[in-house]
This record gives C-alpha cells, structure tokens and sequence, in this order.
C-alpha cells in the first residue's frame, strides 16, 4: 500500500495552453504508475483540473476509468468511437441535462481513454434519497458491512462532517437532516469504491477514477472505503487546489488556477 504525501505546485495555464502542454511532474507519475487504483481529484468546474487529469490518464493508459459523473448504464455504452464523436458521448452521456459542467471540459480525459473500459459509479437521486429513510447501508446493499457503511462514524468525524455540509451549503441546511447529507455522501463514497474494485477485478488494472476532491481525499472519501473492503489493493490519491486551497488529505495535491464563479451563496443572502 502506498502511504505518503506529496505537495505540489503546478501552475495549469488552462485559459491559454493547449492540452498537450499540460504535464504532471515525472515524480508524481512514478509513483501514481505503482498504484492499482489511482483517484484523479478536481474542483468540477474548473478546466485546468480536467487538463491534469487528461494527462495524468494519458500517462497511465489505465485500462478502466471509473466515472463520479455517469451511471452503470451511461458507461458501459462507451467506446472509442463514441468518445471520438462529441455529439454521440453527449446523447450517450446524457450530459446535456446532467447538470455537470460542459462536457467539453470533461472531453479530453474521455479522449485520453478512449481505449479503456468505462464504469460509471453514479448513485441516482432515488437511492440518495433512500438513505433518508433506510440509511446508507441499505441503499448501498450486499456487502455494505465490508465496505464499513455498517456502522456509525466516530462521533467527532460525524460532528466535522455535518459541519462541512452546512457550511457547503451556504449554512443555510436545516440542522435535522445534516446526517442524512453526511450519509449520503458515505453511500457516494462506497459505491465509488466498489466500483472501482469491480473494474480492477474485472480488467487487472490500474484504474483511474475521475472524481471530486471530496470524494477522493484519502482521509474521509472512496479511498477508506476501498481500504477497508481490499487492504491489499495499491491506491494513490491526488487531490487539486485553487491558490493553494484544498480540504483533506492525499498524496500528493497539484496547484492550479482558481476559476471565476459567481457566489453561490449569493441566492440565499437574497432570500432566494
């Protein structure tokens, strides 16, 4: 198991320098070459993350790439000729009305594996909302147990968490459904990583898995989760900063731009 940290600066030009100009540092990409499960962290919005990431894949040439964005179906109709023909990975994607960034900002990691096999790891809204009534563990199903959903976080961590999503939700949450979030965003975990060991038994790896910082931060996110279930399985995890902001722990964290955003909380100082 690979176990250290690396931090990084890497200045991604992303508004000028073409895709081909964009490289992870030969240091970092050694050791994401050792790994069986590599999680590609980003901020979903911002085109230079998704630079690093089409590189670090082209790299790699990792034989799977699991996907935060798509589901099992959306995935598994995902071939070289489809991801070269924007149009047709759009109508198989259904990104248009995902609600997920531009798919063109997400274009040149699908053409750096165009030669992978997909899996989409996305957990609908139906089952999201499962876990308000049933809880994680049964909206996840078989194997809940292995992969840890069986039992509650530690009461500090669950505190630190209900924490994190209400101020990620502009403090404006009602306090009652704060562990629902929490579990929810357990459940995204887990089925992260079950897929992602699903596409290492599958193809023998490595795998690749595009997702955001929070769910590939070694500390709280898949990578727990894959650890607990399959301890032996090799795993790096990179997260990306904006100006050096990022929450969590990885091993190793790449600097880029921050991209302009209008506030999102500016709708609820509205009373919108």
């Amino acid at each position: 198991m690979i176990r250290f940290l690396i931090v990084l600066s890497l200045t991604v030009m992303a508004r000028a320098a073409p895709v081909g100009a964009v490289a992870v540092p030969d240091d970092v990409l050694a050791v994401m070459a050792r790994a069986d499960v590599v999680f590609l962290g980003e901020i979903h919005d911002n085109p230079a993350h998704h630079r690093v990431q089409a590189a670090a894949v082209a790299a790699l040439a990792p034989r799977a790439v699991v996907w935060e964005m798509l589901t099992a179906e959306q995935a598994a109709g995902l071939d070289a000729a489809v991801i070269g023909d924007p149009l047709a990975l759009e109508a198989a994607t259904g990104w248009a009305s995902s609600g997920w960034p531009p798919l063109a900002q997400y274009l040149p990691v699908f053409q750096a594996a165009a030669g992978a096999v997909h899996y989409g790891a996305l957990v609908p809204r139906s089952a999201a909302r499962a876990v308000m009534e049933t809880g994680a563990a049964t909206a996840f199903g078989e194997g809940a147990a292995r992969y840890g959903l069986g039992a509650p976080l530690p009461q500090a961590e669950q505190a630190a968490r209900e924490a994190d999503q209400m101020e990620n939700h502009c403090n404006a949450l009602p306090e009652k459904i704060l562990p629902d979030m929490v579990d929810i965003q357990r459940l995204r975990d887990a089925v992260l990583a079950r897929t992602a060991l699903r596409a290492l038994n599958e193809t023998g790896g490595p795998v690749a898995v595009i997702t955001g910082n929070g769910h590939a931060r070694a500390d709280r996110g898949a990578p727990v989760y894959l650890r607990r279930a399959a301890p032996d399985v090799a795993l790096f995890t990179l997260g990306q900063s904006e100006a050096g902001q990022v929450s969590g722990e990885f091993d190793a964290v790449l600097d880029g731009p921050a991209t302009e955003r209008p506030d999102p909380c500016a709708a609820f100082s509205k009373g919108g």
